[in-house]
């Protein structure tokens, strides 16, 4: 069964900076995958070509029916919303065409409902306020939600769009978030399953 912690980490604008922050900072063998959703609509994206040299983690750009692995780095493609089911990655056609995308909402909701280890979700860089209204949800199933430190970000808005939802547990720079992922997965393996 696939149970080990996601972490899914959502921003746009200014995005990259972080993105690199806090993969130089995080460990390869923490046993959670990390998921980069980033809610470019208009150009491919190149982050599974840029990111590989700040992490020893594989980076992969994720294609359909996509195996969700722990201690790898999954990319969003652009224009495509990103759902999870039975262990898989699953691309649909974008279902906001138009205006600021909500790609960042429809995958942590989509881990809300078919995901069975403990999430993480991640909020830094970016305009708007994609993620926000998924968060409440993910508190709700027992996971974490982080915000990066609106003064750590080249563009605030996304960050304090997340803060401002009243659902945020922690506001820390790139550098700091690594640790808190280290200490959630740790704690996920010293709980036994059949305790004794």
């Amino acid at each position: 069964m696939k149970n080990f912690p996601i972490v899914c980490v959502g921003g746009s604008a200014g995005g990259l900076d972080a993105y690199i922050r806090l993969l130089k900072s995080m460990p390869a063998d923490m046993g959670v995958a990390i998921v980069i959703v980033n809610h470019i609509t208009l150009m491919p994206t190149r982050l599974h070509e840029v990111l590989p040299p700040y992490t020893t983690m594989p980076v992969e750009l994720i294609t359909d029916n996509l195996e969700i692995a722990p201690d790898r780095v999954f990319i969003i493609p652009a224009n495509r919303d990103l759902h999870v089911e039975d262990g898989v990655f699953h691309l649909k056609p974008i279902s906001k065409p138009r205006g600021w995308p909500d790609v960042i909402t429809v995958f942590l909701k989509s881990l809300t409902t078919y995901w069975d280890g403990k999430l993480i979700a991640v909020i830094v860089s970016g305009y708007d306020g994609d993620g926000a209204a998924a968060l409440r949800g993910i508190k709700e199933v027992g996971g974490i939600t982080i915000a990066q430190k609106p003064d750590t970000a080249a563009q605030p808005d996304m960050p304090e769009s997340a803060i401002d939802s009243g659902c945020v547990d922690l506001v820390l720079s790139p550098e700091d978030i690594p640790r808190e992922i280290v200490r959630i997965a740790q704690r996920e393996e010293d709980t036994p399953a059949n305790p004794r």
